[in-house]
């Protein structure tokens, strides 16, 4: 929603609850589960941890859409998903003097949390099914591609935060960590969802200790002799 512009002046302003703490919490998860897949993907020595990291990257955009059905108000992908021509619209105010604000998502950047989702769901499949081997060495090809163009859809994701930031003189990264943005009251949500919050990070963490508990017994030794041969192949 689009917040007035002579409600958002410095003497209305206060700090009102926005995010809840299943959204905040999916975001932060998000991106620690992508950094650390990232960083693993090209190595035996660490592709339990890639595999796992994965998974849990698809079990949260599926959470992601049910609560963008059923969540808070800032979180229903009804209240920030928009055609072109608003985000045209958006994009061309912000070099005006009024630049669009919207306390939830801009329709620039819902447009970038949508393909976040969109290529999360297929670097994770084609990484499964290639993991999986169901497929040929192509659906590597795609897995990897799909990452790359993902990696490219965060860092325009990061220069829209910051621009952001800078135009409507607001803390973006501060508030997915507080919940919190400076709006009036009646722009806020009711509730912070944290029962919902603690069931995701439950089984988050009992997905990663399911996985480190079924990994074969010699996993240790065969990854330090992963490591030793990748390290002779560089050599």
């Amino acid at each position: 929603a689009r917040a007035p512009e002579n409600l958002m002046n410095t003497e209305t302003r206060s700090s009102t609850l926005v995010w809840d703490l299943p959204v905040r919490l999916f975001h932060w998860l998000l991106v620690l589960c992508f950094a650390g897949a990232w960083l693993t993907a090209e190595s035996e020595h660490w592709r339990l941890v890639h595999v796992t990291l994965g998974y849990t990257m698809a079990a949260l955009v599926a959470f992601r859409i049910v609560w963008g059905l059923l969540g808070t108000r800032y979180a229903r992908f009804s209240s920030f998903v928009r055609g072109p021509s608003a985000v045209l619209a958006y994009l061309r105010s912000l070099s005006g003097p009024k630049p669009e604000h919207h306390t939830g998502h801009n329709p620039a950047g819902a447009l970038a949390i949508v393909g976040l989702l969109a290529l999360i769901a297929v670097t994770t499949a084609t990484g499964w099914a290639a993991y999986s081997e169901i497929a040929g060495d192509w659906l590597e090809e795609v897995h990897e591609v799909a990452a790359n163009g993902l990696l490219g859809l965060v860092i325009i994701h990061l220069i829209g935060v910051a621009v952001g930031s800078w135009v409507h003189r607001e803390n973006l990264v501060r508030s997915m960590l507080t919940g919190r943005k400076p709006v009036p009251p009646v722009e806020g949500i009711r509730r912070g969802w944290a029962t919902v919050a603690a069931l995701m990070l439950a089984g988050v963490l009992g997905f990663w200790w399911v996985q480190w508990q079924s990994a074969p017994a010699d996993t240790g030794a065969q990854m330090t002799r992963a490591s030793h041969e990748e390290h002779e192949d560089h050599d």
